[in-house]
């Protein structure tokens, strides 16, 4: 007997040796007059059994005829063994003309010890992560990539950076795709107009992280694999990386892209901006302070937890790309496609051989660095555009064209 069966027994004895009425009772069991008269009366005749429903125990009329039952179980194991559940439904209606529901096929088969093909794992567990308490201690930055300038035009990324105390939007940008340069762009206009952040909360892009397996014989000699070119400009700002291991864990940031596909892509298409240039004016313009306006929100303390930035021109050689090389024995470094020519050192000193840093800046060009002493830099433009070159592979007669930019660097000032 279930609970309920048992208080109606008990409630209906107190009747029975006049302790209780029969409208007391109904009342205590929730139930009318009629009905408990009902029970009363099938108590006296059957007992504790007249309280017990009579489809108990007695198979459902709608329930599977057993032969049904034991065909689908052997076809289970049998010639449909490696199907999963849902697979295995549709080929008994393709193929054996036998309509079940998939539902009806799981309890089958798990009352049948047929454990699932792939096991579900249960849902994660996340925890909601409390904002900082002044803006500048954390960062959150990312790139969405996203058809905004409408379903017609071809998809770019949208480059943003917001604070995690206040929400608020400190920089964005259009670039045609994720990228190291977007990453140091974003980080340049943050430190510029702000100030230096404690920490920058981010995903594992391989901009961002180290995402490969190999080790070189120094990496292995430190212990460690060398930083990407975005995490060797943040170990020597002292900004601290966080990666997230999901999406969930850095929301914030998502959410800015949910209401940016949203509303951002309504504002471009109001203003009938179609390219990336129109669209990054518009950015800077109208459209970061507006949505301030309406989504940052107040830290808990006013206090700025901002860093002071090193010197602009500081600044400028710290962010950027860097390339270890070495200098050719006609004083020519070749990075990749470019060649950039190395004027002599002091009292016509020749930097051949000589293990150099190059970095470039992100205007484009190029800072040469000798043990740390500045060598050489280039301008932005190169002094003669790609040439086409034939480029031969070692111990073959195969050979293609490559593009190659020519720099002429000068001495530093």
């Amino acid at each position: 007997m279930s609970q309920r069966e048992r208080q109606r027994f008990h409630l209906l004895q107190m009747v029975i040796k006049g302790a209780l009425s029969l409208v007391q009772a109904a009342a205590a069991m929730k139930i009318s007059y009629r009905h408990a008269k009902r029970l009363a009366s099938r108590f006296r005749q059957r007992g504790a059994a007249g309280l017990i429903h009579g489809n108990r125990g007695r198979p459902a009329a709608n329930r599977m005829p057993t032969g049904l039952r034991e065909k689908i179980l052997a076809l289970s194991a049998q010639s449909y063994a490696l199907f999963n559940d849902t697979h295995f439904v549709e080929k008994l209606a393709d193929r054996e003309q036998i309509s079940v529901s998939r539902e009806t096929v799981r309890k089958l088969r798990r009352a049948a010890g047929i454990a699932p093909k792939r096991p579900r794992r249960g849902k994660r567990h996340f925890k909601r992560r409390v904002r900082k308490l002044q803006e500048g201690l954390m960062l959150l930055w990312d790139g969405s990539s996203h058809r905004w300038f409408g379903p017609d035009q071809p998809p770019c990324c949208l480059m943003s950076v917001i604070d995690d105390a206040t929400s608020k939007l400190l920089e964005a940008f259009f670039l045609p795709t994720e990228c190291s340069w977007g990453y140091l762009r974003l980080l340049s206009a943050t430190l510029t107009h702000y100030g230096l952040p404690v920490s920058i909360y981010q995903d594992r892009h391989s901009c961002l992280k180290r995402n490969d397996s190999h080790w070189s014989l120094e990496e292995q000699l430190a212990g460690q694999q060398d930083p990407t070119q975005v995490g060797a400009v943040l170990a020597e700002l002292g900004i601290q990386p966080l990666f997230a291991l999901t999406p969930q864990a850095k929301g914030r940031v998502e959410r800015l892209f949910g209401v940016l596909q949203d509303r951002l892509v309504a504002e471009l298409n109001f203003h009938g901006i179609r390219s990336l240039q129109p669209a990054n004016d518009f950015l800077q313009t109208h459209f970061i302070s507006d949505y301030n306006h309406h989504f940052a929100r107040p830290a808990v303390d006013s206090s700025r937890a901002w860093r002071k930035a090193p010197p602009a021109s500081q600044l400028q050689r710290i962010i950027s790309l860097r390339y270890p090389a070495v200098v050719g024995n006609d004083n020519c470094l070749r990075l990749h496609a470019e060649i950039i020519d190395i004027p002599p050192g002091p009292l016509g000193r020749s930097y051949a051989q000589a293990r150099v840093e190059a970095r470039q800046l992100l205007d484009g060009s190029y800072h040469i660095f000798h043990q740390g002493r500045l060598i050489a830099k280039t301008t932005p433009k190169p002094i003669r555009e790609p040439i086409h070159t034939k480029a031969r592979r070692k111990y073959t007669t195969q050979t293609q064209l490559v593009d190659k930019t020519v720099y002429l660097a000068s001495l530093p000032n």
